[in-house]
């Protein structure tokens, strides 16, 4: 009974930590499970079971969105005296897996945002050879049954015209990196090669999750598929350090 009891407060006082240090890197959750699995046994030889982070409508940092994420290590190594301290600390990296959605929705609010918009105005851009200035009215990005993704953005342009343009590119695996492939304008014509770019760089950041890390967490992806409406992504998670407090 003694040992029983011993165990449960390990894994609560282990779970506390671990789930307040989540939170204190996500700024809203619909539902976030943070479960810490391990033993006064194992703890005593410095190993956690696993830990399972399992969350959903999970909105990050830079106000990004994921509608679900599903993450889990097994046999983390610990230093055995600072975790009994309350202190979880990796002797040596762990890897694991971590399943990813985002929606179109999500999506939209990566793109929606006011760094994004100063981007695209601060462009050096010409039309008949006076400068002009382009600013975004609205970006939709549609996630396709066909594994595209199209991106609409409704441009002003400082002469008073409105410009819409459609880009449309199909996202594939190039070793452990989402590229681009066949990016091409289906509505509209190219306002300029650095608009493209920055749209592409854009579509990349969030397709690579590269703004969905957890601090400490590390991911490489290995399977990457659109669905109309979805994104979903399987990768390996390394960790490197457990998650603190931010």
């Amino acid at each position: 009974m003694l040992l029983l009891n011993q165990k449960n407060l390990g894994e609560e006082a282990l779970n506390k930590i671990a789930r307040l240090a989540l939170k204190s890197q996500i700024r809203k959750a619909q539902d976030l499970q943070v479960r810490v699995k391990t033993d006064p046994n194992l703890l005593a030889q410095g190993k956690l079971e696993s830990l399972l982070i399992d969350g959903t409508g999970l909105v990050m940092g830079q106000n990004l969105r994921m509608e679900e994420m599903r993450l889990q290590m097994k046999t983390i190594a610990v230093s055995p005296f600072k975790a009994l301290m309350g202190n979880i600390e990796l002797t040596q990296p762990t890897d694991g897996t971590a399943c990813i959605r985002l929606t179109e929705a999500d999506f939209n609010r990566a793109f929606n945002t006011k760094l994004l918009s100063d981007r695209i105005q601060a462009l050096p851009t010409e039309q008949n050879q006076h400068p002009i200035t382009l600013t975004p009215q609205s970006i939709h990005c549609h996630l396709l049954a066909t594994g595209k993704i199209a991106i609409d953005v409704d441009l002003t342009v400082s002469t008073g015209e409105c410009q819409q343009v459609t880009m449309e590119a199909t996202p594939t695996m190039l070793g452990e990196e989402v590229i681009l492939a066949d990016c091409h304008y289906s509505q509209g014509v190219e306002p300029c090669p650095k608009f493209t770019e920055i749209l592409r760089q854009k579509a990349l950041d969030v397709l690579n999750l590269r703004d969905f890390e957890i601090q400490g967490i590390s991911l490489y992806i290995e399977e990457l598929t659109i669905e109309s409406g979805q994104l979903t992504v399987c990768a390996i998670a390394k960790m490197t350090h457990f998650p603190r407090k931010a």
